[in-house]
């Protein structure tokens, strides 16, 4: 089964990121800092802010109450009682019309309106203020207690406490008036009137503790659903700060935490990959440096002993051993200068079919020589395809994958390099009929001094760092590299290179 595998995130900057500051010349570094003692919790926090919603809904009820509603319920108690006012003193004037005068028997037909409430004052007055009606006096006995006392109330002064109608004669005369008010209030309410307003407002009161409660319980809940997987990450950062690079939270979901877990889950996972290609690279340093440094002192040792003679061929051997250590540096020296941005990149703009036929041309006789067939397919419109790069740099790129599909193709195999068009991109492939890389390997192709263990076997194994140079070439050219192999099939990596570069990105240092 093959695999595929793309290195390079399109557009970089070779600058360094803005508002980064160098480092001062003090650091520190210390554990992950503990709960402060007097911290507030999360789930503490949310549900006070539940409750706190609720009490705030409560209070905005409150206020439309007093402001909205107040007024609306003073208007329809007023209008109730006018419109009893009006209804008794419709019923006193079909009397008077019957019996012709307005007297005491006649007025006594607002008992009916005394009736509705004891709390309502019913008043009937002749036109020239003689009170002839008022129900209080049916209650207030006289100081000898046998007959009632005929001392009318006394109407209040605010037209807000009292309602009143005419007593009409048939000719449309006023004749008298039916005055209404409550006793004991300004605002023409009974007592029941009252107790329900009051009671009105305590039911808000007793609904707004309610919905405190509810909202206490709901947001505490809520809260340590949603603590939980972020207590369950904090858990896991400080695992891995404490050197348990296996610790994973789990937390999964398609909402913002869940996505948070998984992204911190991929981090560790990362973290842990890179720490252990770390672990490795020291190891592969140390054995890039450790063969000939050990092939050059047994060397020596040798001729000090007189085991083998100081000869051209011996000191050759060494020499040898020497200008591999040298490349090796070099390879190394030239690799960090890549990653850190010091390398100037000269791009101008480049024939890449010439650059390629003549790359492909020079290194023909070096493939023959090792028995393999090398050709050049040129998939470009009319031959022709120019790119902003920087030519040596890009030649390098492509050597190094060359020598890498020679150096793991076995003999009479073909190694292909070709050249095409993809709208914006130049597209250079590099494909070989060789051993290939086993699928869990692609990822780390690119890692400094990385070989697979199949290419660990061969003899003709490289200093370990020509890809890792190609990528960081790659990426320096606002490109990608994709890798496509099986094993016992070949491999074949594609440089993707954008055929023009920004204006911000063409003047370098």
């Amino acid at each position: 089964m093959s695999a595929r595998f793309v290195t390079g995130d399109g557009p970089g900057s070779d600058e360094p990121p803005e508002g980064r500051t160098s480092p001062s010349s003090s650091a520190s570094w210390n554990t992950i800092k503990p709960r402060p003692k007097g911290g507030r919790h999360y789930v503490t926090s949310l549900t006070m802010a539940f409750a706190l919603t609720a009490i705030m809904t409560a209070l905005v009820l409150a206020v439309v109450l007093a402001f909205v509603w107040e007024g609306q319920f003073m208007a329809y108690t007023r209008q109730n009682m006018q419109d009893i006012a009006d209804s008794t003193a419709a019923s006193i004037s079909a009397a008077y019309a019957q019996r012709g005068e307005l007297d005491e028997e006649v007025a006594a037909a607002a008992e009916s309106a005394s009736a509705l409430s004891a709390d309502i004052v019913v008043q009937v007055t002749a036109a020239d203020g003689t009170v002839l009606y008022d129900d209080t006096w049916a209650t207030a006995p006289s100081s000898s207690g046998r007959a009632p006392a005929r001392v009318p109330a006394v109407a209040p002064t605010s037209e807000d406490a009292l309602v009143s109608a005419s007593i009409t004669a048939p000719d449309g005369e006023v004749v008298g008036t039916v005055s209404m008010w409550a006793l004991g209030s300004e605002a023409l309410l009974t007592k029941s009137d009252s107790a329900f307003r009051s009671n009105s407002y305590g039911a808000v009161a007793t609904a707004a503790a309610i919905a405190a409660l509810i909202a206490c319980v709901i947001g505490y809940f809520v809260s340590r659903g949603i603590a939980r997987p972020i207590q369950r990450i904090t858990s896991t950062a400080r695992q891995i700060r404490n050197g348990d690079l296996t610790a994973r939270s789990q937390v999964t979901g398609p909402d913002e935490v869940g996505q948070l877990g998984e992204t911190f889950d991929d981090m560790a996972t990362t973290i842990e990959r890179d720490l252990k290609l770390e672990h490795r690279l020291t190891g592969d340093v140390a054995h890039e440096l450790r063969t000939p440094l050990m092939a050059m002192q047994a060397t020596v040792e040798a001729m000090q002993d007189g085991v083998l003679p100081a000869d051209d061929e011996h000191l050759e051997v060494v020499a040898g051993e020497v200008r591999r250590l040298s490349r090796l540096i070099d390879a190394m020296l030239k690799l960090s200068r890549l990653e850190n941005g010091t390398t100037e990149l000269k791009v101008e703009r480049t024939d890449l079919v010439y650059l390629v036929r003549n790359l492909v041309t020079s290194q023909h006789q070096l493939f023959h020589e090792r028995g393999l067939h090398l050709r050049f397919v040129d998939d470009t419109p009319h031959g022709e395809l120019s790119a902003d790069v920087d030519p040596d740099l890009l030649r390098e790129a492509i050597v190094n994958l060359m020598s890498n599909a020679m150096r793991y193709t076995n003999a009479d195999g073909w190694v292909k390099v070709s050249l095409r068009q993809d709208h914006s991109d130049a597209l250079i492939a590099v494909q070989d009929t060789g051993i290939g890389i086993a699928k869990e390997d692609i990822p780390q192709t690119f890692a400094r001094f990385w070989r697979s263990d199949v290419s660990r076997e061969r003899e003709s194994g490289g200093l370990g760092v020509g890809l890792a140079i190609t990528k960081e070439i790659v990426d320096r050219h606002n490109g990608t590299i994709l890798v496509e192999s099986e094993l016992g099939r070949g491999t074949t990596f594609t440089l993707r290179i954008p055929l023009r570069r920004g204006r911000e990105r063409s003047k370098e240092k």
